[in-house]
């Protein structure tokens, strides 16, 4: 039986920013970092403690990239707080989180204009 979610790719153009926006910004760990070939390494972050994470993966070394999107959402306990400090530490949100029947939500982006959803 499928037991979790071992990991999500996120198509980047610059991983060492994208490392750096994950790791630093946003506060994840750096879980995995091994070369992958010429101008590519292996990079998975998560939150601390998860057992899922997000591998950061290169366009350059996949075919079609232009067309492949994330679709991630975070859950977090407060989302006031957690989209406070995000902010603060310069992540870019599309708006104030927005309470909805389901739950409260804020959308952001990474570096490489993904998008993503906080969710509480």
């Amino acid at each position: 039986m499928i037991k979790k979610i071992a990991t999500v790719a996120v198509y980047v153009e610059d991983q060492q920013k994208a490392k750096t926006f994950w790791s630093e910004k946003v506060g994840f760990d750096v879980v995995a970092n091994h070369p992958m070939g010429p101008n590519a390494f292996w990079l998975e972050v998560a939150p601390k403690g998860a057992d899922s994470c997000l591998v950061i993966y290169p366009k350059s070394m996949m075919k079609g990239s232009e067309n492949l999107k994330a679709s991630i959402v975070f859950q977090c306990d407060n989302i006031s707080s957690t989209y406070e400090q995000l902010k603060a530490n310069g992540v870019e949100f599309a708006g104030e989180p927005q309470e909805m029947p389901w739950g409260t939500f804020a959308q952001f982006k990474d570096e490489d204009g993904n998008e993503f959803i906080l969710k509480q």
